[in-house]
């Protein structure tokens, strides 16, 4: 993208929320001008083994919010999570706002639906979000304008999303030390991820970029932070000069080694209805579906 639709310099108070179990940060984002803010990538707790839901990690945000007394006018997914569940519809619910994710949505719902086994009732139009964003869309937290970047190559529907001087990248970039995410899921692609990330990575220098994940890697403290300039002199997969034809060989013979997320299912089965449970059957009850030998 040449051009920026937005002033990059305004300064938003970003605060994160770590959940442990899923090694996902989800944050609240603040107009620094007004009492206007945003969350990007909320989860919902699972217990998968007993198929229970809790809403702990949402309930810590809402209660953030809250006190500090913000309006939530959006709640941004950076993309169809397939290792946690998205608590989007809880926390709209309890206070509002416009649950949002890039249009390529309408991708991951065709491929998932017929994966899953989704009846004709399954719209696969991303009408269960009230907006979809395509590349260089913009739209306003309080008197921050912010702007939307598609990024895919993890999945076909991520975006990057940039207010004032924070970008989000979801699973586009990890912290330096972490390098990138994996590449070979549906609709995934290893050189597609290396050109998103090279789309970031001309943003400012100063940009600040906040992660969706973080591992820890060699058992150092979780962090979520770095910028635009750290993530070009030192990410481990694209940092450096490191060349696509380098990257792609690096991350599909990697990916190859990776099993799938224990959360994919029951996952892609939410996020890709907005968080959203599937329709209860004829006993009342919701079931979330195990496919055989489909991934």
């Amino acid at each position: 993208m040449a051009q920026y639709p937005i002033n990059m310099t305004a300064k938003p108070d970003v605060k994160a929320f770590f959940d442990e179990a899923t090694s996902t940060i989800s944050y609240i984002v603040k107009d620094p001008a007004s009492n206007a803010c945003a969350v990007v990538d909320t989860v919902m707790d699972i217990d998968y083994a007993a198929g229970r839901l809790t809403y702990a990690h949402a309930d810590e945000m809402i209660a953030d919010i809250t006190a500090r007394g913000l309006e939530l006018q959006w709640l941004i997914e950076t993309h169809v999570h397939a290792d946690h569940l998205s608590a989007a519809p809880y926390i709209q619910e309890k206070l509002g706002g416009k649950i949002g994710i890039g249009k390529k949505i309408t991708v991951i719902q065709e491929e998932f639906g017929k994966i899953f086994n989704e009846g004709t009732e399954f719209q696969r139009d991303g009408s269960q979000f009230d907006r979809l964003f395509e590349d260089g869309d913009t739209y306003q937290i309080g008197t921050m304008k912010s702007f939307a970047i598609h990024t895919p190559g993890h999945t076909p529907a991520c975006m990057t999303h940039v207010a004032g001087n924070a970008a989000f990248v979801g699973d586009t970039l990890f912290m330096p030390d972490g390098g990138s995410a994996r590449a070979d899921f549906p609709g995934g692609d290893a050189g597609v991820l290396y050109d998103s990330i090279q789309t970031v990575l001309a943003l400012p220098d100063d940009m600040r970029l906040f992660m969706c994940h973080d591992y820890g890697p060699n058992g150092r403290d979780i962090q979520w932070e770095t910028t635009v300039g750290d993530e070009k002199a030192h990410n481990i997969h694209v940092g450096a000069g490191k060349t696509k034809e380098e990257f792609v060989k690096f991350r599909t013979e990697r990916d190859a080694q990776l099993g799938m997320p224990k959360l994919i299912l029951p996952s892609l089965q939410v996020n890709m209805r907005a968080g959203k449970l599937p329709p209860s059957e004829d006993d009342g009850k919701t079931y979330l579906k195990v496919p055989v030998n489909k991934l």
